[in-house]
């Protein structure tokens, strides 16, 4: 009889294969030749084509948190302190897990899905014997370009929300421009915007190598391909979630 359960052995092998990985990682990502070409053109398809859904998303959730919060805040009579705890609410907290969790379910998967196309078709084997570093080409530059583009995505993420919020105070009430982020940015402080920045750079880098990992471990064919894209998006959803734990603890220890 084993002295562990089946599934804990199963997600102890796990945890190592992918610590393992991103080990892997590290060392490649050192060695030159880099694989620069690579590394723009995958900056511009998970960066540049996911600010659409990502800026639609921050849009709609800054509005109707702005909506949402009216009622509440009218009754009592705290409503001018809309944009103030708005603002705070999207810098230090919905702006970087929102589009952490969008970046992880669009991009995430289509890692998996991709690179566990490749593995199963034997192009990664192709790669290999025509004298490619296929590590280097597919892993490196894609975590690389994810670690990159999720912070710059965040930044505007966070720009779209509070303009959603700004036409959200001003179906109520006539707001300036000027008037709404100067009360923004008055209630916020370093450790709102600084901590949530930091964050998504291993947001970033938990979302692709987990990706990476999957679909480059893919086994069974098409069946396998598509469970390498679900669970790139579960664990790294939950990799966000713990990420963002032992973030808001460690800044807490500063504040």
């Amino acid at each position: 009889m084993p002295l562990l359960p089946t599934n804990f052995r199963i997600f102890l092998r796990e945890t190592g294969e992918i610590a393992r990985f991103t080990g892997r990682f590290f060392v490649e990502g050192l060695k030159p030749r880099y694989e620069f070409a690579e590394f723009i053109k995958q900056c511009f398809i998970l960066g540049y084509k996911s600010l659409p859904l990502v800026g639609l998303t921050a849009f709609i959730i800054g509005l109707v948190l702005t909506m949402q919060l009216r009622p509440t805040m009218e009754y009592f009579g705290v409503e001018v302190q809309i944009p103030a705890m708005v603002g705070v609410a999207i810098f230090r907290e919905i702006g970087p897990i929102l589009t952490a969790l969008i970046f992880a379910g669009k991009i995430g998967s289509s890692i998996g899905a991709e690179l566990g196309s490749m593995k199963v078709t034997e192009q990664i084997d192709a790669m290999e014997v025509s004298g490619t570093n296929p590590f280097k080409f597919l892993v490196v530059t894609r975590t690389l370009a994810a670690t990159l583009m999720l912070p710059i995505l965040t930044i505007l993420s966070d720009a779209i929300a509070l303009t959603g919020c700004f036409l959200g105070e001003n179906l109520y009430q006539s707001l300036t421009y000027n008037l709404f982020f100067r009360k923004v940015f008055l209630n916020l402080a370093y450790i709102d915007f600084i901590p949530a920045f930091i964050k998504t750079f291993f947001f970033g880098f938990a979302i692709a190598i987990v990706g990476c990992y999957k679909g480059y471990s893919t086994e069974r064919g098409t069946e396998g391909v598509g469970r390498a894209a679900n669970s790139s998006v579960v664990i790294s959803s939950v990799l966000i979630f713990i990420i963002d734990l032992i973030a808001v603890q460690i800044a807490n220890i500063f504040q």
